[in-house]
């Protein structure tokens, strides 16, 4: 999700009916959970979720600009190379709404209501090639238009670990020829019909959902929902938290080292009641 204050999410039953309604008294939130980088754009902050820094040896990211040579990074500090070097059956995929025809292709281009600043992966040439290109095998195989998530769902063929971005127009952001001017209630709307059928998957086989903003409007204090049927119901938390304490979380998770980047963040243990 993205550009959001907790303020403008929590208690705001008109326009998040859903996440006020349903989601809010039978999962946790976050109270404390802050923007690391208040004064820069999206790509920035989806490069943090992935590697918990925007700040590479070799490039450090402060624009929304696309993959390039001179804006992508040869590091391998990172989630998805973690969980390539695992092994052992472990792997990612990355759900992005609105690739469309780039569907089999890496996403390294904007399209319609789809933008890359979105998707942290196409920036790592571990990923998505030196420099990033669109026939990238490797890139292209972990990438899924996010129609494709609900067959992926139900016949069981789901990563342990999935990254899903809605569109401008569902995502909260909001764009030029969206059908609701409300973003707010927009991004409400595509929770309500997104996430029952991730619910039931995670009820009956285990995981959890992080409901995550990118960055807020005004204040550097951002919604955080933890949803599934390990966290405390009606949970508020007060602990601190950025997104080096989702990428931590998800490392522990998955039985993975933690990246030194994050080791001194909080985890999200506290919203968790097993």
């Amino acid at each position: 999700m993205e550009n959001q204050d907790a303020a403008r999410i929590y208690g705001n039953a008109k326009d998040a009916p859903y996440i006020n309604g349903t989601l809010l008294p039978r999962y946790a939130r976050a109270t404390a959970f802050s923007d690391e980088l208040p004064q820069l754009p999206s790509e920035p902050h989806y490069l943090w979720m992935e590697a918990g820094t925007n700040a590479f040896p070799d490039h450090t990211f402060t624009t929304d600009g696309v993959p390039s040579a001179s804006n992508s990074t040869t590091s391998t500090d990172h989630l998805a190379s973690q969980i390539a070097a695992a092994g052992g059956g472990l792997d990612w995929r990355a759900y992005q709404e609105g690739i469309g025809d780039a569907t089999g292709r890496c996403p390294i281009l904007a399209a319609g209501l789809y933008v890359p600043r979105h998707n942290p992966f196409v920036f790592f040439h571990d990923v998505a090639g030196a420099p990033p290109a669109k026939d990238d095998a490797r890139c292209a195989a972990h990438h899924r238009e996010l129609a494709a998530l609900a067959a992926d769902l139900a016949s069981g063929d789901v990563a342990g670990y999935s990254f899903i971005t809605p569109n401008l127009c569902h995502d909260m952001h909001g764009a030029h020829g969206c059908p609701n001017a409300n973003r707010t209630r927009a991004g409400d709307d595509w929770l309500a019909a997104s996430l029952p059928a991730l619910i039931d998957f995670v009820s009956a086989r285990g995981g959890v959902i992080f409901i995550t903003w990118e960055e807020g409007d005004k204040s550097s204090t951002l919604p955080f929902l933890a949803v599934g049927p390990g966290v405390k119901p009606g949970y508020a938390g007060g602990v601190a938290y950025t997104h080096s304490s989702l990428l931590k979380t998800v490392e522990e998770m998955l039985g993975l080292p933690v990246l030194p980047a994050v080791a001194g963040a909080n985890d999200l243990g506290d919203l968790f009641s097993r």
